[in-house]
């Protein structure tokens, strides 16, 4: 018979991941681990771990000393782990938007930046900045349904200028086919739209 080889006990924290400080996005739950990771040595890291929403740290019985100051490292951050900042890919996670719309959407001040963070690629030389976000204004965006009041407007908005760009075609195709006459029959006119032109471009509502 034989025997099973006696393991060393291990020791054990679990702190619970709040909807408060996830928003309800599996992408912001592992960023928090990523960031409770970072403020520990780089011996400890590995130690943490993420499990069914809730953060976990195991250490062998023999690692007393790193553990306790783990744990106090990360008791420490759990504290304000609700107000930590919200990065790119959460925000996109957490609203279900995509890229280009969280840049439109920052771009014309719709979604506001609460500031900006760099961050050093790893294992590169090479830095990014990008904007973080507010979790507050974001859970409020989340719960009002905002997102698709922006996404109708901006529907809207495209329909709007490609009605523009269409009646300005319109338009210089016209000038176009009276220059033409003109430089047919000899004569020199006046190719300035006329004010039957710009009657019909105000009617269009294209001049408000």
């Amino acid at each position: 018979m034989t025997k099973d080889k006696p393991s060393d006990i291990e020791l054990l924290r679990t702190w619970t991941l709040t909807p408060a400080a996830t928003l309800g996005s599996a992408v912001r739950a592992k960023g928090t681990l990523l960031e409770l990771r970072a403020r520990l040595p780089m011996s400890s890291r590995k130690s943490l771990v993420l499990e069914s929403g809730e953060i976990v740290l195991t250490m062998p019985s023999s690692a007393k000393t790193e553990f306790q100051a783990a744990v106090g490292i990360v008791s420490t951050a759990m504290k304000d782990i609700e107000s930590l900042p919200v990065i790119p890919r959460e925000i996109q996670d957490i609203l279900t938007i995509k890229q280009g719309e969280r840049h439109r959407w920052l771009a014309d001040g719709r979604l506001p930046s609460a500031g900006t963070r760099t961050v050093r690629l790893a294992g590169r030389a090479k830095q990014i900045t990008f904007h973080v976000f507010d979790p507050r204004v974001v859970e409020e965006l989340l719960n009002n349904g905002t997102v698709d009041e922006w996404r109708e407007d901006d529907i809207a908005a495209a329909a709007e200028n490609r009605r523009r760009a269409a009646y300005k075609a319109k338009l210089t195709r016209s000038l176009k086919k009276r220059a033409r006459k003109s430089a047919v029959s000899g004569k020199s006119e006046d190719l300035s739209p006329s004010l039957d032109d710009w009657a019909e471009f105000d009617s269009a509502g294209l001049l408000r």
